[in-house]
């Protein structure tokens, strides 16, 4: 699995003109990708590390508090994370310039493992979690804080 992780402030995600998740205040943008090796380990790892992020600012302007340690004081409708899932994380490029997705899961292991994603988080930071809808033609939104962006991919766990 692998996922890119951008710090926001405020972000939603539209799905046939209709907004389906959206924050306003800090938050995460979620971008998901999942290959046909992943399991639930990969899930439970991944969320046990993005809820334990410190990247939002603490009183002295130091990045050190998480998703959870922010949780409530910037309400939104679907808490503060939205999870969009991204098979193109997953291209491969090295031959020509059409990219591949044979890295990418196919649905039947990658909406499983989307789905329980979301529910781990959810549970994780004791808030719902928003997300996207799998194989739909998203707009994503989103104003990247900082920009802090991160990559974090479960087969370099080191």
């Amino acid at each position: 699995m692998r996922i890119v992780i951008q710090r926001a402030k405020g972000a939603s995600v539209t799905i046939n003109g209709h907004v389906n998740a959206a924050f306003e205040g800090l938050g995460y943008v979620i971008l998901l990708g999942i290959e046909s090796s992943d399991t639930q380990e990969d899930v439970d790892w991944l969320v046990r590390k993005v809820s334990a992020l410190r990247v939002f600012d603490d009183a002295e302007g130091v990045m050190n508090r998480s998703i959870v340690d922010i949780a409530g004081e910037h309400e939104g409708a679907d808490g503060n994370v939205i999870v969009v899932s991204q098979f193109t994380l997953f291209a491969s490029y090295k031959k020509g310039n059409r990219p591949s997705w044979l890295r990418a899961a196919p649905h039947e292991i990658s909406v499983p493992l989307y789905e329980a994603f979301i529910q781990k988080l959810s549970e994780a930071i004791g808030r719902p979690v928003g997300h996207g809808e799998f194989g739909a033609d998203m707009k994503v939104k989103l104003c990247n804080d900082g920009p802090v962006t991160i990559i974090m991919d479960t087969k370099n766990k080191e």
